[in-house]
């Protein structure tokens, strides 16, 4: 088994794992309905992308009425 001859000091730890941060995600506005959506996917609430239809949505009324 390999052992590593000399420990890591806290600064070129630090160093390596500067770069393992997570970022912030920035959201989008749809121009449809005005909701935060991951940009260059499919509005999951309208179903438009680029400014056309691209998936038929059921709307929350229409879904409810038909579990009842």
């Amino acid at each position: 088994m390999s052992v590593p001859k000399k420990r890591r000091t806290r600064s070129s730890v630090k160093k390596r794992q500067s770069h393992d941060s997570l970022k912030k995600i920035e959201l989008s506005v749809c121009p449809k309905c005005k909701k935060k959506v991951l940009p260059h996917t499919v509005c999951p609430h309208c179903g438009t992308y680029k400014g056309k239809q691209v998936l038929k949505i059921k709307s929350v009324v229409t879904s409810k009425k038909t579990e009842k």
